[in-house]
């Protein structure tokens, strides 16, 4: 998809979370301008799994998003630097960041049965329906990702 193409959230997304990784890497590993091998990774990682967003134009925030796309421990990952960024990203970036609190607030808002949010089915799906594949974290293998059902989503 190219950048005409993608959804101005979409585009305003892989911004948001370039920045914050740079920040991230900047005050741990003492990078530069230029990004430590470890963090190219993870913003490649992330810029992909923004591309392939099924949500598009009307994707939640990651926090409230039904669908689990990153790996188990690349989404550790990036909470780490979202859990530093994210407040620092008010002072460096302030637009971006309330631009996202204000996403994150309006996904809040937005029913449950809204017709735009469609989880697959796959995020639907209890750790029960796939007792033998299922592990006892709740991560249920999809070809070569794993989809985490959490304890909340399962008991609905």
């Amino acid at each position: 998809m190219s950048k005409m193409q993608e959804p101005g959230r979409i585009r305003r997304e892989k911004k948001t979370v370039q920045l914050m990784i740079a920040l991230y890497c900047r005050g741990h590993h003492g990078t530069g301008t230029e990004l430590c091998p470890e963090c190219k990774s993870l913003r490649a990682y992330a810029l992909e799994r923004l591309s392939r967003c099924p949500f598009a134009a009307d994707k939640p925030t990651c926090a409230q998003c039904p669908i689990h796309c990153y790996k188990p421990g690349m989404r550790e990952r990036i909470r780490a630097v979202m859990r530093y960024a994210g407040p620092r990203m008010l002072r460096h970036h302030p637009t971006l960041a309330l631009l996202h609190i204000w996403d994150a607030w309006r996904t809040r808002l937005r029913p449950r049965s809204d017709p735009k949010i469609r989880p697959s089915k796959a995020s639907s799906a209890k750790p029960t329906d796939f007792p033998s594949k299922a592990n006892e974290s709740g991560e249920i293998p999809i070809g070569d990702e794993r989809v985490c059902v959490s304890a909340e989503r399962a008991s609905e």
